[in-house]
């Protein structure tokens, strides 16, 4: 077993630090995001790894030079959120954990990005990391199907278990255990971070693509000037009566597009709870030919 440092931030990075520490790793230090400030109170509250680390008994620090001249033989770095400046890197070897199949999707949002793009496998790198934005040569790699309605949530899930069996296998003799790392090949694809306007649903695409903004978890369109969350839909069978209506035309709880029907099945109103379809319909009543996203 190996005396490590991790580097993290996000809920998705407590799980591989939680099996590091079950596999009989010694995590010396946990260097992490600065809290946040959250409420009116202006009241911080620690991030999930923080919080994580210190329930663990492993000391926290929100430094990155605290690394310098630690007793570690190497950090390892998943979702941490920042660049890692060269005066780190050269006092301490580090992998890094990022979740696609490099060098596919480099940069913030892999998993949504391979939603968005209709990928039909993604995965999990362990990498070198290098002075450059996910750049570094590759150590391990694990594969995860996807299918056309996975969403973002239980992606991540997914991935996270492989990236907790992918740092637990790969590290079990430490450093001198790392197989011969590899560059990458193939064509550069980058992650943009995700926008709002990401997530708003314009009924002039195809349905299909509609549907993989919903899987995002976040997707919102308008409708009689106030907005309507998407949280559940499912590319739904076009009828001939559909094709003499505009983009974005209710017929009942579907969704004329610019290719195809959405058929929604849950979703949320502005400033209500979360609730199915069929009875917001049921509430709004929409008149005939009436359209959301016009306003």
């Amino acid at each position: 077993m190996a005396r490590l440092a991790y580097l993290g931030t996000p809920q998705m990075a407590v799980p591989p630090l939680q099996a590091l520490v079950e596999a009989g790793h010694d995590i010396v230090l946990c260097v992490t995001r600065p809290d946040r400030r959250r409420g009116r109170g202006g009241e911080t509250t620690p991030n999930p790894v923080k919080e994580a680390a210190l329930r663990l008994g492993i000391p926290v620090s929100q430094q990155m030079n605290d690394l310098v001249g630690i007793d570690a033989e190497m950090a390892v770095v998943v979702a941490f959120g920042r660049i890692i400046p060269s005066t780190v890197l050269n006092e301490l070897p580090m992998v890094n954990v990022h979740f696609s199949l490099l060098p596919r999707w480099r940069g913030a949002a892999p998993v949504e990005r391979a939603i968005l793009a209709g990928d039909t496998e993604t995965g999990v790198c362990l990498m070198k990391v290098a002075e450059g934005l996910d750049t570094g040569d590759i150590y391990a790699v694990r594969r995860v199907p996807m299918d056309a309605d996975i969403t973002l949530s239980a992606l991540r899930a997914r991935l996270v278990d492989t990236a907790c069996d992918l740092l637990v296998d790969t590290l079990k003799d430490g450093l001198k255990g790392l197989p011969e790392a590899e560059p990458q090949r193939g064509d550069v694809t980058m992650a943009e971070k995700i926008t709002k306007e990401d997530l708003h649903l314009d009924w002039t695409e195809p349905a299909e693509q509609l549907h993989r903004v919903v899987r995002l978890e976040h997707a919102w369109t308008t409708f009689r000037g106030r907005r309507l969350g998407v949280l559940d839909a499912l590319v739904g069978e076009t009828q001939p009566d559909h094709n003499q209506a505009a983009p974005g035309t209710l017929v009942g709880s579907l969704v004329v597009t610019g290719a195809g029907i959405l058929e929604l099945r849950r979703v949320q109103p502005e400033s209500r709870s979360p609730m199915s379809a069929d009875e917001w319909i049921r509430g709004v009543r929409p008149a005939a030919n009436e359209r959301l996203g016009t306003d």
